[in-house]
């Protein structure tokens, strides 16, 4: 059986909704230690007591991790023991918890995961992800993007980037931007999107479709831009094809010098820039 030292970070997952996603492992943690450092006191109180735990709370949030980092370190050097928790699911996945780790970590100090619930592996579970097209690989390959930027112009680069990686692709998102990134997501077309919304709650909602639908889903219903959400991005080919290509490649020299339409093109579809180039160089001479 496993111990749990003193002088230990003990790094715990809540759940994200439900609440009987609590593993007994983690009940057992929370009660031992002799505080709980977490992400928002009004939230993580109200959680212990549903358990019928008590214990000294301890604020390390995103606006004074690197300060507070160094208070549970002292903690740790006296020889306490100290849980750290997210207001939900795994602690330092899109939630503050990384610099406290790194900081425990840089004192020399033991840290202890406990694993349990998370969205992102909830989701993915639900989603169905495979290998792209034609990958001769087996398993689920995918990226964590996390949240996406909040302004416009970035979170438009952000996705063009999404665009070029063939492997599935995990989005985290607010309520209150779920809208503006359902309607930036268009440009991926028909590649499939698995949307979780309120994942384990009781309104919890799961579909699939193409990216080019999800705000017409979102605007089917009041209710569905209420939550919060996990999305996945399903993995592509390995690039768009060469009708695809050509294509774009047509649309770009129409408006850009050949170079730079070479260059675009092929960030774009994932097609070789050198046959791109080829191509370009005969249209251009046609």
């Amino acid at each position: 059986m496993q111990t749990y030292p003193e002088a230990t970070l003990y790094v715990v997952a809540t759940p994200i909704g439900n609440l009987a996603d609590i593993s007994l492992r983690a009940l057992y943690v929370l009660q031992r230690v002799d505080a709980i450092a977490c992400e928002d006191k009004r939230h993580t109180q109200p959680l212990l007591r549903q358990y019928g735990i008590e214990k000294p709370l301890l604020a390390v949030h995103q606006h004074n991790e690197a300060e507070a980092a160094q208070l549970v370190v002292e903690r740790l050097q006296r020889g306490e023991r100290v849980a750290y928790v997210s207001d939900a699911g795994t602690p330092a996945v899109s939630d503050p918890g990384a610099r406290l780790v790194a900081a425990v970590r840089a004192a020399g100090l033991k840290i202890m995961p406990l694993p349990g619930a998370s969205s992102v592996t909830t989701v993915l579970s639900a989603a169905g992800v495979t290998r792209a097209e034609g990958s001769s690989e087996s398993g689920t390959s995918f990226v964590f993007a996390g949240f996406l930027p909040s302004k416009a112009a970035e979170r438009d680069a952000a996705i063009a980037g999404l665009q070029r990686d063939t492997r599935a692709i995990v989005i985290l998102e607010a309520p209150h931007r779920i809208e503006a990134l359902a309607r930036a997501m268009a440009v991926l077309q028909g590649r499939p999107i698995t949307v979780g919304r309120e994942l384990t709650k009781q309104f919890e909602e799961i579909a699939t479709m193409p990216a080019q639908d999800f705000a017409a889903w979102l605007d089917a219903g009041p209710q569905r831009t209420r939550g919060e959400f996990a999305l996945v991005l399903h993995a592509a080919s390995a690039f768009e094809g060469p009708d695809d290509s050509l294509r774009v490649l047509k649309l770009l020299l129409a408006e850009l010098p050949l170079k730079t339409a070479v260059k675009l093109a092929a960030d774009i579809t994932g097609a070789p820039r050198n046959e791109l180039y080829d191509t370009a160089l005969q249209l251009k001479n046609a």
